[in-house]
């Protein structure tokens, strides 16, 4: 397997997101692995500020040298924040996935839906299924 960073202090999704808490709002991005595996990032579409989210629905797009894939909500919620630099800079997702490369703040709606989502050893178990 790779050797991609996968931050213990924060919470992933099967479709290689990650979740980060910042006071009351959810910082969400795309995984070392995910970034890894598209190459270089040339587009991102993401929703307006304000748009609600559904777990699990599509919520933007990402658009690389190889491939355009969806963007799928960790979490039900309101979009407070989207990261403008993006528009100019996508290659910031490959360049700190985890730092500057974020996609979107969001203020989420159901707590419950925390329950769903993966510690950085399921996570890295599960890249580790696929990685190979």
């Amino acid at each position: 397997m790779a050797d991609y960073q996968i931050p213990d202090d924060l919470l992933y999704t099967q479709e290689d997101e990650w979740i980060r808490h910042e006071g009351d709002a959810i910082l969400i991005g795309v995984t070392d692995f995910a970034q890894s595996q598209l190459g270089d990032i040339v587009f991102v579409e993401l929703p307006e500020v304000g748009a609600s989210t559904e777990a699990g629905a599509p919520f933007g797009t990402i658009e690389s040298v190889k491939a355009v894939s969806d963007l799928f909500a960790p979490l039900t919620g309101e979009v407070l924040e989207i990261n403008e630099a993006l528009e100019e800079q996508p290659e910031l997702v490959n360049e700190a996935c985890y730092g500057d490369g974020w996609l979107i703040k969001l203020r989420a709606t159901d707590g419950d839906e925390f329950d769903g989502l993966l510690d950085a050893d399921a996570y890295r178990a599960s890249v580790s299924d696929r990685d190979q």
